[in-house]
């Protein structure tokens, strides 16, 4: 028997330190029929990992291969013999049993799945409320050294700069109100593609993410202004 629908990708990205696992995690907490996507790495298993559950372990060989096959979704390689990706067949397999899917990776990754899926992959971009919010998360974390920590922060700019190519943007200042409009992004592209006008509903989604960039943006600058201004350019 066919399945009702077909499954949705939800890819989710945003910097480092702005707590878009713990967004995740909830969501995966209110709808256990959800999966998670496995990612595959050519890194060896650490203590208490298992393979496809916490990634799949592939020989750097074995990765080119799938990767030159075009059997992952979106990869990238960290240094010389590091890589890691996201296998092709698993999630498509499971959208079309039409099980939903969520996809936690970077910006470049999300936008690889993008140019690969086109718009059967919805792109939601977790921002922070502030830069210096974001800077103080990262510092928290005691994880980096200052170079490695302006690294991030440069990351982080540049990630910011990709907003346009994200169908959501959810401002995590507090975790609860985002981990619920992640699930609301959930719920209303289950509805959007059955029963409502695609047109207007993306016309409506664009309009908040445009209010709460305007809101986000103002907290960047400190002055309270509405509206989003692009980074200056270095």
């Amino acid at each position: 028997m066919e399945p009702a629908r077909r499954g949705i990708l939800l890819v989710v990205s945003g910097p480092s330190g702005v707590g878009k696992g713990t967004l995740i995690k909830g969501v995966l907490t209110q709808h256990p029929e959800v999966r998670l996507s496995v990612s595959c790495t050519t890194r060896p298993p650490r203590s208490g990992e298992q393979e496809g559950v916490d990634y799949f372990y592939l020989s750097p060989e074995e990765f080119e291969r799938r990767r030159d096959a075009g059997d992952l979704l979106e990869w990238a390689e960290v240094y010389p013999g590091l890589s890691y990706g996201t296998p092709r067949a698993p999630v498509e397999d499971a959208l079309a049993r039409g099980e939903d899917i969520i996809l936690e990776i970077d910006d470049n990754g999300a936008l690889q799945v993008r140019q690969l899926l086109g718009k059967r992959a919805v792109l939601v971009f977790v921002a922070p409320p502030s830069f210096a919010e974001l800077r103080r998360r990262l510092a928290d974390r005691k994880t980096e050294s200052p170079e490695q920590l302006r690294a991030r922060l440069e990351t982080a700019r540049a990630e910011i700069a990709n907003l346009g190519a994200y169908d959501y943007v959810i401002v995590n200042d507090r975790i609860e109100p985002a981990t619920r409009q992640l699930e609301a992004v959930l719920l209303a592209e289950r509805v959007a593609r059955h029963t409502v006008e695609e047109e207007s509903l993306q016309a409506a989604l664009l309009a908040e993410a445009d209010a709460a960039l305007a809101e986000a943006g103002a907290e960047v600058r400190g002055d309270g202004r509405a509206g989003y201004s692009p980074p200056e350019h270095r």
